[in-house]
């Protein structure tokens, strides 16, 4: 028999302890682990695993530290193999989405995929999940007890097989002579010879940022494969994402963000997101900064991409590296064999 572990760590209020018990009689045919500290945690390497995680009033949960602190110091292979999903509940509106990123990124690191849309959060009396009931004629208590089945069954039923010939999408902004990134990216690249690549360059001037149209506008777009703005999004990026089962960002570090421009690609891609499921396509990233603040920018590529538009995240989704001046990143120590591992990671973790 299956077993779902389950990461709850801390006190939990009677109302989340009752919505996670709902969850697990759901599934009363598989088995069920409490991991509630870190002295409770055993291997945890292929296996499934729900993050049940209740914030306190500043959005802390010193006990879900400590644990992800133990796993961390286990090695960088202490969640390979695993897949988790995250359901996250706030005191007040805030906290859920950076807590979630941030569990997201850290268990990525050591070897764990998530699912596309792999969160269920939950903030002060369920107001964020209000939007749902004009899809639903339900309660908000049960829209969320709803959206954890499903969450569940995904984590439980998803299986996947890899992609032989994949099409890989390398979407970036950057300056073919002075970026650190792009010169990342070679190496890589010298390392996925015989891969079906395709690059796309979005230049200054190219991507105008979201209109934000109304819901009913959009789906008019999208079911019309068109845009409010066109141009080279409905022409190329587009249709070159819906065809891909791989895109890579290349990300240099913005003042600790993605560049505006690669934002408004993401930004527009609700259009195409009313239309086609992502959940099939892997999110790779290279991240560069030129002092610190990567994970920043992993964490809003993840945020964006996996957990708010679909993308499944595999593990070890971003390579990211520290390089300042113009050519710097050549003389990062290790770095060339850092490419080549994360290539090797890419042509085995493109699956569907």
């Amino acid at each position: 028999m299956d077993t779902i572990y389950w990461i709850i760590p801390g006190k939990l209020s009677n109302s989340f302890a009752n919505s996670l018990k709902k969850a697990a009689e759901n599934y009363n045919q598989y088995n069920h682990l409490v991991i509630k500290k870190f002295t409770d945690i055993i291997d945890l390497r292929d296996k499934k695993i729900v993050f049940a995680i209740e914030l306190d009033e500043c959005g802390f949960n010193i006990p879900l530290g400590e644990i992800l602190l133990k796993l961390k110091e286990r090695g960088e292979d202490s969640l390979s193999d695993s897949k988790a999903v995250i359901i996250i509940h706030s005191p007040n509106e805030l906290f859920t989405k950076n807590t979630a990123r941030r569990i997201v990124f850290l268990a990525n690191l050591l070897g764990c995929r998530f699912p596309g849309h792999p969160v269920v959060e939950a903030t002060s009396n369920l107001s964020n999940l209000a939007t749902w009931q004009k899809i639903y004629d339900m309660s908000l208590e049960k829209i969320y007890q709803k959206q954890i089945q499903e969450l569940i069954g995904k984590l439980i039923m998803e299986r996947l097989t890899i992609i032989k010939h994949p099409k890989i999408l390398v979407l970036h902004s950057s300056s073919f002579k002075t970026s650190n990134t792009l010169m990342l990216w070679r190496m890589v690249k010298d390392n996925l010879r015989g891969e079906n690549l395709r690059e796309l360059h979005v230049e200054n001037g190219t991507v105008v940022d979201c209109r934000g149209c109304s819901y009913r506008t959009c789906i008019h777009y999208s079911e019309e494969k068109s845009c409010f703005y066109g141009g080279i999004m409905v022409k190329e990026i587009l249709p070159a994402i819906e065809e891909a089962d791989c895109t890579l960002w290349l990300c240099p570090n913005y003042n600790d963000a993605v560049s505006a421009k690669l934002m408004a690609v993401i930004n527009r891609l609700s259009v195409l997101y009313k239309r086609v499921k992502f959940w099939d396509k892997s999110l790779f990233s290279i991240i560069v900064s030129g002092n610190s603040g990567s994970d920043c920018v992993a964490e809003q590529l993840l945020g964006a991409l996996n957990i708010n538009k679909g993308f499944r995240l595999p593990p070890y989704f971003a390579l990211m590296a520290t390089a300042n001046d113009p050519g710097a990143i050549r003389k990062v120590q290790g770095i060339e064999k850092e490419a080549e591992r994360f290539a090797q990671n890419m042509r085995k973790e493109i699956k569907k």
